[in-house]
């Protein structure tokens, strides 16, 4: 996987720069970054005794693992078949919120965060509508308290809602966001991963989006392709987290 990568950017100062992705499983990273990454354990090799470092978190870039709010039923899914309950709480990789016309649903403004789950896989959720205004309203105090999405750990809860119109009342659910104090190791492994790595979707990517705000989010430069060579899908998958 070639190391280019390009940052989709916007006029918010929640834009971030980053490093480039590493090209093999042992990590090696620029030269220019002299502290070892947050992101990085040791761990000994079953085949040769060797103790390495590894990544804690496992990702394809460009292919996370798709986590869907299904506002429905109120219910998150890996896929749209493993079931996660009701509620969500992560600490954001990367995030953004932009307008565009993606999944065959027109175009919409979206809310697409990035984050790794209990297990270390890097996933991607994405929201629309009055959801999308909630995150609005954790992420303004936040700004003006000089933090982001990324110094706390989010909690996400689905709220249900009614409506009735013609006499028929529909039920459906909108996400809610809160958050609390993170763990400041937690957050600068992620803080760490999302600068030496692309954190993007290939299958929510299109460029034409209107980026509104953005954090932590890259995508490939241009005249690359976007889809992993096959051959080259175990480099570029990072080693198992441990």
């Amino acid at each position: 996987m070639s190391t280019k990568v390009k940052a989709q950017r916007s006029a918010s100062t929640e834009a971030t720069a980053h490093t480039t992705a590493p090209e093999t499983p042992m990590l090696t990273l620029s030269t220019s970054i002299t502290a070892t990454p947050a992101y990085l354990i040791e761990k000994a090799d079953e085949a040769t005794g060797e103790v390495v470092q590894v990544s804690r978190f496992r990702y394809l870039p460009g292919h996370p693992r798709q986590v869907r709010f299904d506002a429905k039923a109120g219910q998150f899914n890996i896929g749209g078949t493993v079931p996660l309950g009701s509620s969500l709480s992560f600490i954001p990789l990367a995030w953004r919120v932009f307008q565009d016309d993606i999944l065959n649903m027109g175009r919409k403004l979206w809310a697409e965060l990035f984050f790794a789950d209990d297990k270390g896989a890097v996933c991607a959720v994405l929201f629309h509508g009055y959801s999308v205004e909630n995150l609005y309203r954790l992420i303004e105090p936040l700004f003006y308290d000089d933090l982001t999405l990324a110094d706390v750990t989010v909690k996400v809860t689905a709220e249900k809602k009614q409506t009735t119109k013609e006499g028929k009342t529909a039920t459906y659910y909108i996400a809610q966001f809160s958050y609390e104090a993170a763990d400041a190791a937690e957050v600068a492994a992620r803080r760490d991963f999302a600068r030496d790595f692309p954190i993007w979707r290939a299958e929510t990517y299109t460029g034409a989006a209107d980026m509104r705000i953005q954090h932590g989010y890259t995508v490939p430069a241009e005249d690359e392709p976007q889809d992993p060579d096959p051959a080259a899908a175990e480099p570029v998958a990072l080693p198992l987290a441990a």
